[in-house]
């Protein structure tokens, strides 16, 4: 096989290849937090810490880190601070909707962004007729027809129902072992407090 046959090959490969690695329209850091959230979805009275979040989730503990104020913001997460602080959420899950964490982590994006190619014909001498530029453009209207049905899925769709689909799948154990999980890491959190205060007063009254 000749070279520029073997190029051709290749460059038909890396971009077969290149489309398989599609970009998508929301981040990796929705997916992130709704992983996050619906494990908060069982009401505690004791917040999670962000960093207990990332562990529990794989999750980078600083990229958490950043995701949850966006959410606090938003009004889908409090903050409690001290020792025990961290997040729980601000309202039951059955109210707090996936479109309202997609847009506070990933703001209100656009599916499609119309460029009016339909004036630009050359047929039309640099003045489109009034049948090609009145009212919405065609293909425009398809696409904010399917932004729109997305969007309204996202709206009906709670966190609880995330949480609710992922229990019907799990053993019925899983969602005590995550309290569990949670509740002991704010107690070693609590008795290493503790230990460090009585540390310190034992180095005082030896120095004293």
């Amino acid at each position: 096989m000749c070279y520029a046959c073997v190029m051709s090959a290749q460059s038909e490969i890396r971009v077969l290849s290149s489309s398989n690695r599609s970009v998508s329209l929301y981040g990796s850091a929705v997916e992130y937090a709704l992983h996050c959230l619906f494990l908060l979805a069982p009401s505690r009275e004791t917040p999670a810490s962000s960093r207990d979040l990332a562990e529990l989730t794989g999750v980078s503990p600083a990229l958490v880190a950043k995701l949850l104020p966006k959410l606090e913001k938003a009004g889908v997460l409090e903050a409690h601070s001290g020792i025990a602080g961290g997040y729980r959420l601000a309202r039951p899950a059955d109210q707090i909707t996936v479109l309202e964490i997609v847009d506070a982590v990933d703001g209100r994006k656009r599916l499609f962004g119309c460029k009016d190619v339909r004036l630009r014909c050359p047929l039309f001498g640099g003045d489109p007729p009034d049948w090609a530029s009145q009212g919405l453009c065609t293909i425009h209207a398809v696409m904010l027809r399917a932004e729109n049905s997305m969007r309204r899925e996202m709206s009906r769709t709670t966190l609880l129902d995330i949480a609710s689909a992922v229990g019907a799948k799990a053993p019925d154990t899983f969602g005590g072992e995550v309290v569990h999980w949670l509740d002991d890491r704010v107690a070693a959190r609590e008795q290493a407090r503790v230990a460090a205060i009585r540390e310190r007063s034992r180095g005082r009254s030896a120095g004293g």
